[in-house]
Formats: C-alpha cells, structure tokens, sequence
C-alpha cells in the first residue's frame, strides 16, 4: 500500500477506528485489537476507550497467523462465546456485522463465513470451543483455512451478495475502488 493501512482515512476517521466502531455498533461485546508494525503509533488510537483492548505481537513479521495466536491467547475464556476474526484492511459497516452475528448466534455453527455471491468472505466467526484449536494453526497449513476445512461440515456460508465482504486494501487500486463503494 505503501502507507500504514491503519492510519488510512475511512468515512471520516482512520481506518483502525472505523474497524473499532463498527465492531462495536455491530454487537461485539469486546474489541481486542492485534498491533504489531508501528505499534506504538496506532496504541494511542485505542487507549482509554470502553470494550476495547490491544495486545502487542513481537513476531508480526513470521506472518498472519502469528497476529491471530497472539490474540487468540489475550481472549477470556470464561466469557467468551464467539470469535471474530476481521482484519483492519477489511472495512464493513455495522449492519453487515450485525447481520452475521446474528445469523452465527441463532445457528448451531461452530463457524460462520459471510460469502458475496458464493465466494467466501470476512468476518469469519468461530465458536470459542475451537480456541484451543485455532492456537494450533500454523502458516504452512494456510492458518485459519485448515480449521474451517477440519469444520466444514459445522460451518455456516452465510450468503448475503454483499460486495463490502471481500473488500481487502492490499493496494492504492482497492483502497479507491472500496471507497468508491462505501459512499
């Protein structure tokens, strides 16, 4: 992207606090943000704000699935009964987050993928049963993937042809085409 994803302007605030609003305007009781590159930058963004926590990866770099153990070992496991997973590069609104915890928490999934016309998007939600298995994951084995592949006959694809699901700002050229659908 050439910038600091985070720190990218979305709807009138950074990206980062977007993600933290809408989290929270769509039902997540608490909001544990993962930092890692230029953590110190983005701490103040968090700090002093209700429902929301913030735990420090030191091995960002060894990949993704290192910023998903670091704050899958930061959840309470004796109040948590859904995780959501949604990267700050993956802007959705409130609604959309909504929507899809309702749906996981009136089912009987252990794990919910929102999908836009049969293709599979974020946020993915997993029931906290399988927290001891999501610290098992490993980049060699795609992270996450092989849980939900492990699962697959448990897991929910929640279509909703909503194109904000696959949003992912990886380049200028996403960033605009998302903004340009946001508005």
């Amino acid at each position: 992207m050439g910038e600091l994803k985070a720190l990218l302007a979305w709807q009138g605030l950074t990206l980062l606090e977007h993600q933290v609003a809408v989290l929270q305007g769509g039902g997540a009781d608490e909001v544990l943000v993962v930092l890692g590159h230029r953590a110190e930058e983005l701490r103040p963004l968090l700090e002093g704000r209700d429902g929301v926590g913030w735990v420090l990866n030191q091995n960002y770099l060894d990949g993704k699935t290192t910023s998903i153990k670091a704050g899958l070992l930061a959840v309470d496991r004796g109040s948590t009964g859904t995780i959501m997973f949604l990267n700050v590069d993956q802007p959705r609104s409130s609604q959309t987050i909504r929507r899809i915890v309702d749906a996981h928490q009136g089912g009987n999934a252990l794990l919910t993928i929102p999908c836009c016309n049969g293709k599979g998007g974020h946020p993915i939600l997993a029931d906290a049963s399988l927290l001891d298995e999501m610290l098992g994951i490993e980049e060699e084995t795609q992270g996450m993937r092989a849980v939900t592949e492990r699962h697959r006959d448990r897991t929910t694809r929640l279509e909703l042809g909503l194109e904000e699901l696959l949003w992912d700002l990886n380049t200028p050229e996403q960033y605009r085409m998302a903004m340009e659908g946001s508005g």
